[in-house]
């Protein structure tokens, strides 16, 4: 028989997924890694079990301790799932920006969720800061009580996909792959996968697709840190290089609007049945970009992170998308009497 132990043994071995409308305007095999499918619901549950793996094996978490940490939902989604089947209690800050859909999901997890002003990185009031500061709090009361994951400076985020999600697309393409391409926010993705995947195969192209309002793509073409209009992503780009992003082997970086990718996973919803976030149809605008730039009879490989239904307000309300700039197909306005 094959029985999973635990929730821990659910995260990972995602399928990969060829996307047939990409694939068929590149000439390319453009795949995407169904992290959607993890237990909690997105690639970020690799993060907070890397993570979490990492502070048990350093004796940073200890039993009964409280998880801290700073996040936009995904990985305080995943942390607060993983920490409760490990005994762990979850205190979570986030941006009060963040779409309601993900903040309930964190409470409907166990999850203590604390909503602060979406300000700058540098503004001591941000959530990483703020998260920061109440763990060593805890710490200062009653020493060894709390943990701050710490996601984006914490390597063990990078380390963990490197050793696992690499592994997979690798073992899935059978060392096919040409390109892999996709966003940042802590950037342990996009680095570890990169690392692993230039390591084994030294030719193969690693590109970030960084969504506008984000600084990333500008320092990997200009060396600057600067960043244009902005997009209603959530959850990727960053106006600074955390120690996860820093060394990251990347080729080839975009900018991409939100014209752009919000269409593209409508149509994957659509027509191949696959409903996905924000940063997914920021991720294969990517994939297509860089089938264009190697072109026709390459494998490409891009992260499909979450699922659209945690953007619902925003992905798919047309007069959002209206007020945005953003075009709206007619089969999801008439779906909501447009």
């Amino acid at each position: 028989m094959s029985i999973l132990r635990d929730l821990s043994s659910a995260v990972g071995h995602t399928p990969l997924l060829r996307l047939r409308h990409a694939s068929e305007l590149t000439g390319c095999e453009v795949l995407g890694k169904a992290e959607f499918l993890n237990p909690g619901g997105s690639i970020k549950d690799r993060t907070a079990l890397g993570l979490i793996l990492d502070a048990e094996r350093r004796g940073l978490l200890r039993p009964g301790a409280t998880i801290v940490e700073g996040t936009a939902g995904n990985t305080g989604i995943g942390l607060a799932l993983i920490g409760a089947s490990r005994g762990y209690r979850s205190v979570i800050f986030m941006p009060e920006t963040q779409s309601r859909e993900k903040i309930d999901a964190l409470r409907i997890a166990g999850a203590e969720v604390r909503l602060v002003p979406a300000v700058p990185f540098k503004d001591p009031r941000h959530y990483v800061h703020i998260a920061r500061a109440y763990s060593e709090s805890l710490n200062e009361q009653t020493p060894g009580s709390a943990w701050f994951g710490n996601q984006f400076d914490n390597t063990a985020n990078r380390d963990w996909h490197e050793a696992t999600t690499a592994l997979e697309i690798w073992e899935q393409t059978e060392g096919k792959v040409d390109g892999f391409v996709c966003s940042a926010g802590t950037g342990g993705t996009l680095a570890g996968v990169g690392r692993a995947l230039k390591a084994r195969k030294p030719a193969v192209q690693i590109a970030l697709s960084d969504p506008t309002g984000s600084a990333l793509a500008n320092y990997v073409n200009c060396g600057e840190l600067v960043a244009e209009s902005s997009s209603i992503s959530e959850g990727i780009g960053s106006s600074r290089i955390t120690a996860n992003f820093q060394d990251a082997p990347i080729d080839l970086a975009w900018s991409i609007p939100d014209q752009e990718s919000v269409p593209l996973l409508h149509q994957l919803l659509r027509e191949e049945g696959w409903c996905v976030g924000g940063s997914s149809g920021v991720n294969l605008a990517g994939a297509v970009r860089l089938a264009q730039a190697l072109g026709p009879g390459h494998a490409i490989v891009t992260i499909l992170a979450d699922a659209g239904t945690r953007y619902q307000a925003k992905l798919f309300n047309p007069p959002f998308l209206r007020e945005k700039g953003i075009p709206v197909p007619e089969w999801l306005d008439q779906s909501f009497g447009g």
